[in-house]
């Protein structure tokens, strides 16, 4: 068993549920998802990450430094470390017309995006319809059993980890890499803009010491052929 500091990559399990009611509404078990039933079309499974790099919920993310690898914890977190508690301000009255002219009949649960903002209708009354644009887990003390599985030492391995969860792969072959003499070799699925490249060049040469350089590349349809990304 090892310690677990800022910047280990550690291999972790985990199901994260509300407090007050015992629902579950994250995990990266499948059974529990289908169980419970979540989105089943999330790839699931162990996850890497980077402590301190709160690629996951930042609460989590720092509790579990100073844990030990192949262990498993309870770790409650409270709003302010979680998703925010809820602001008063982001609750608004709007006309229910306003939507019945757009063809949304509104209800209590339906979530909306109204330019570019989710909300969620608490209300419908009077011809007026109240929704709430906070984070719907704004406000709620959470739970989570976590499993730190192992730290993770191999650099290659590190390098996929860190892509995966930074890019938001779904899929277990949209990224592949390659570390030679120092140089990363990153092949995607789809072009990235520069400035991600170059955000992620820095911050892979930083966190893995090893790698002193990033290269991008692009998957071509053909086989064996891939194109080069021009920074």
């Amino acid at each position: 068993m090892e310690t677990i500091s800022k910047k280990d990559f550690v291999e972790i399990e985990y199901t994260g549920r509300i407090k007050e009611n015992n629902l579950v509404f994250d995990t990266t078990s499948e059974k529990v998802a289908k169980e419970n039933k979540l989105n089943a079309n999330s790839n699931y499974g162990p996850v890497i990450i980077c402590i301190g790099e709160q690629q996951i919920l930042s609460g989590l993310d720092k509790h579990i430094e100073g844990r030990e690898s192949g262990k498993e914890y309870e770790i409650e977190i409270k709003p302010e470390d979680a998703f925010g508690r809820k602001d008063p301000k982001l609750i608004q009255l709007m006309p229910t017309a306003k939507f019945k002219q757009q063809k949304i009949q509104p209800m209590p649960g339906l979530q909306l995006n109204i330019d570019g903002v989710v909300g969620t209708i608490k209300t419908v009354s009077g011809g007026r319809t109240l929704i709430d644009f906070n984070h719907p887990l704004a406000g709620k003390e959470l739970l989570y059993n976590v499993k730190i599985n192992r730290k993770v030492t191999d650099e290659n391995e590190k390098l996929l980890g860190y892509l995966k969860l930074t890019l938001g792969s779904k899929g277990s072959n949209d990224i592949k890499t390659e570390i030679i003499e120092g140089k990363a070799k990153i092949t995607l699925k789809s072009k990235i803009p520069k400035e991600i490249q170059e955000m992620l060049n820095g911050k892979i040469t930083s966190l893995i010491p090893a790698i002193k350089s990033a290269e991008f590349a692009v998957e071509d349809k053909k086989p064996n052929n891939l194109n080069i990304i021009k920074s």
